[in-house]
């Protein structure tokens, strides 16, 4: 197992030549001897990634999270060597990996769409790695008097019977090792499957578990569940952390799903638009998010927000005011008087007669365990979540208190988070 360390990762694409708008002929008609001139424009080079820096401890589970596009897979592609770097270091334990081509990183990726061999059995599935890995080789070539005898031999038999096949001494660990991860992931009765015989949970143990019987530094997976349904969803996320804390592997793990983040990661990194937003374990984001847009990422539904003005004790709404407690008082002062923005989860209003807002309710989402309100406060729209005990109907005016001890602050400009002094 080892330590993943990024420094100052960057990932920038080429930027492409375009002829001026003044020159936008059918290229059938431009000489093929034209050399570009100074009027082509090139667009700018599109930045992925930017100054990326954050370390993963051994036999940690990090989660990377954010919306599509934010660079999360990029940044799983240029540790794996997949993709190439612009700038920045990426060390694997204590080797320096930037250089160095995918198979001699020591370090095994699960993909989105399993990316099974469809030709191949599930046991060839998962044994395809460890053929080729330099150490099962050099290890069939020192126990065998004759390697080349012994190839031929393999390869004569290979289309008969398992029975009667011949098995090198690294066949045969080969063999083990394969045997123990399918019982691992309770895969033994599909060994002689092909792919396209599998559910997609299936496919995805298979994929997982070829990853296991390599016995990596570090697993990277990239959305590994998005193709399975809900409830096969939540079953392979358990699986998928029980493996993890058995086995002990340094993970990456990529989603966009903030819900799979916060169940299965040790520390989840936020990120948007090519940068960190912040790196906390799950109940900090929660309950301390550094910014307005971890704020609204993290949390389901997501936060509430309204434009307030910072007053002495608190701060004012056009239709509320609110008195903040004292330890809030020292992260007020600079603000007295300026605008803020603030954030309340839809779980920490409380319904109360003659409270602080007046809302009227015009969406009623009753799941059972759990009810949520859509509700406006002039003209914007809240989300609330109340106990399914109350009976409201869209329509209904409500009167809600907002729990004073829960509530966020953030600068309007940077969107940063104003934190209070611990109470």
């Amino acid at each position: 197992m080892a330590k993943v360390v990024l420094e100052d990762v960057s990932k920038s694409f080429p930027s492409q030549r375009r002829p001026p708008e003044s020159d936008q002929r059918d290229p059938a008609q431009v000489p093929a001897d034209l050399e570009p001139t100074e009027k082509n424009t090139s667009e700018p080079a599109a930045a992925v990634l930017r100054q990326i820096s954050f370390s993963v401890a051994d036999g940690e589970f990090m989660v990377l999270v954010g919306p599509s596009g934010c660079g999360k897979s990029t940044l799983l592609r240029l540790i794996s060597g997949l993709e190439t770097l612009t700038g920045g270091n990426i060390w694997v334990g204590e080797q320096r990996v930037n250089t160095l081509p995918p198979k001699q990183r020591d370090i095994a990726m699960v993909f989105q769409s399993y990316a099974l061999y469809p030709h191949l059995n599930v046991y060839d599935n998962l044994a395809f790695g460890l053929r080729r890995m330099r150490s099962w080789q050099r290890q069939s070539t020192e126990t065998s008097p004759n390697p080349g005898w012994q190839a031929a031999l393999v390869t004569a038999t290979r289309r008969l019977p398992k029975s009667l096949r011949y098995q090198s001494a690294a066949e045969k660990q080969i063999d083990r090792r394969v045997r123990r991860v399918a019982q691992m992931l309770q895969i033994e009765a599909l060994l002689y499957r092909l792919p396209r015989q599998l559910s997609g949970g299936q496919k995805q143990r298979v994929a997982l578990g070829r990853a296991m019987a390599r016995n990596p530094q570090v697993f990277l997976m990239d959305e590994p569940l998005s193709n399975l349904d809900a409830k096969l969803r939540t079953e392979t996320r358990a699986q998928i952390v029980a493996l993890q804390r058995q086995l002990g592997t340094t993970t990456l793990y990529v989603t966009h799903d903030q819900t799979e983040a916060m169940t299965m990661g040790d520390r989840i990194a936020v990120m948007n638009a090519g940068q960190i937003q912040q790196i906390a374990p799950p109940l900090e984001l929660y309950r301390a998010p550094a910014n307005r847009f971890v704020a609204a990422f993290i949390g389901s539904p997501p936060m509430n927000f309204l434009p307030v003005i910072v007053t002495s004790t608190g701060v004012k709404h056009p239709t509320f005011e609110l008195t903040l407690p004292p330890h809030w008082q020292p992260a007020l002062s600079p603000y007295q008087g300026q605008p803020a923005t603030l954030g309340i989860r839809p779980e920490h209003f409380q319904l109360y007669p003659d409270s602080d807002l007046s809302l009227t309710v015009q969406r009623v989402e009753a799941l059972g365990s759990e009810t949520f309100l859509t509700a406006a406060l002039n003209e914007t729209i809240l989300q609330i979540k109340v106990s399914p005990d109350y009976s409201i109907q869209p329509g209904e005016t409500v009167q809600v208190s907002i729990e004073r001890d829960r509530v966020h602050l953030f600068d309007p400009n940077t969107e940063a988070a104003i934190r209070p002094l611990a109470p």
